[in-house]
């Protein structure tokens, strides 16, 4: 009798230290410290277990399954982001799966150019369909809200950084994006646009202007002054940055004249006023610098010939041709095309 229950008592250890095992011992992959699951939009068990297998996060599936199934995990599959810490056990992975226990995202957005940019950068940190981001792009119901067009997506973007769970949909990022520029459009802001006889959109397109022409701030609102003084006299901007986003080339040191005539509704040579939208995301140091803009008499402002990135300044066309050719002597004095 004694022996059966010897017997009885080491079985039951085994049972014991196989169940502490599937439940609690590690079963995470050969990884460093940790590593990151992501599990898309849509992805079924199958697909979850196919996941952690080719991408080695558990070492054991079939310890993982038999967890999972105990649990009910098979049934609530959440999309996300998770972090997997080495010497994880199959409860805690699972119940962090089951749980829809993700980690968020940062994503940081800086100055971007075109439609095309906004979409690649919110799309390569978030698990949202690069398509319907698009046709979100192109959604009245949605832009009206925000008194925007189809040319105008980049009024809302605000360069900044964000969070995000990783499977946020492209309507519910944007409108995320979207609650940041709302906030920083304060009474103040809106009250100062007003004075300048712009509407929003107009500040943020005149500051996109202003941001691909200097990274100096200190010449910033002085070239807002300028291109606010031709606007109020109805003289072309004649804004070379607007010509850069009309052709493509954003590289651009010499502008021709051939590029100077190309029809488009960007090209600030040819057509008077702002263009139709922003060229860029400018930072909000910029939109603030275009809303202080200084009173001034300026109508012309040329790069110095020292090549630092400073601007001069002139009120008559004479002065400013004398500018400009210092500027290009400048450039072909170093080779620069």
């Amino acid at each position: 009798m004694k022996k059966i229950f010897i017997i009885l008592g080491v079985v039951l250890l085994a049972i014991a230290g196989y169940l502490y095992v599937l439940l609690f011992g590690s079963n995470t992959g050969e990884f460093s410290d940790k590593t990151f699951l992501f599990v898309p939009t849509g992805s079924t068990y199958s697909d979850l277990l196919k996941n952690l297998e080719e991408n080695h996060v558990v070492r054991n599936i079939h310890s993982f399954d038999q967890m999972a199934k105990r649990i009910g995990l098979p049934t609530s599959v959440h999309p996300g982001k998770y972090q997997i810490k080495q010497g994880m056990g199959n409860f805690t992975i699972v119940q962090m799966l089951k749980g829809g226990k993700q980690i968020p995202v940062k994503l940081v957005i800086n100055k971007l150019r075109t439609e095309d940019d906004i979409v690649r950068k919110i799309c390569s940190s978030l698990d949202a369909d690069s398509n319907a981001m698009r046709m979100l792009f192109k959604d009245t119901s949605f832009l009206s809200k925000y008194h925007i067009d189809s040319n105008q997506i980049q009024v809302i973007v605000m360069p900044d950084t964000y969070q995000f769970y990783w499977n946020t949909d492209s309507r519910k990022a944007m409108e995320k994006i979207a609650k940041n520029y709302m906030k920083f459009w304060t009474k103040d802001r809106r009250d100062k646009a007003k004075k300048m006889n712009l509407s929003v959109s107009q500040v943020i397109t005149l500051a996109s202007i202003v941001e691909e022409e200097t990274n100096i701030d200190e010449d910033k609102p002085k070239i807002a002054s300028t291109y606010l003084n031709r606007l109020r006299k109805g003289m072309p901007l004649q804004a070379d940055p607007t010509l850069k986003y009309a052709v493509g080339d954003f590289m651009l040191k010499r502008l021709t004249e051939v590029q100077m005539r190309s029809f488009s509704l960007y090209n600030t040579y040819r057509n008077k006023g702002l263009p139709p939208g922003p060229i860029c995301t400018p930072a909000t140091a910029t939109i603030d610098a275009t809303l202080d803009a200084p009173q001034t008499d300026y109508l012309y402002f040329c790069a110095r010939e020292d090549l630092k990135g400073y601007s001069n300044f002139s009120s008559t066309y004479t002065e400013h041709m004398a500018n400009a050719k210092k500027y290009q002597e400048a450039l072909n004095n170093r080779g620069i095309r």
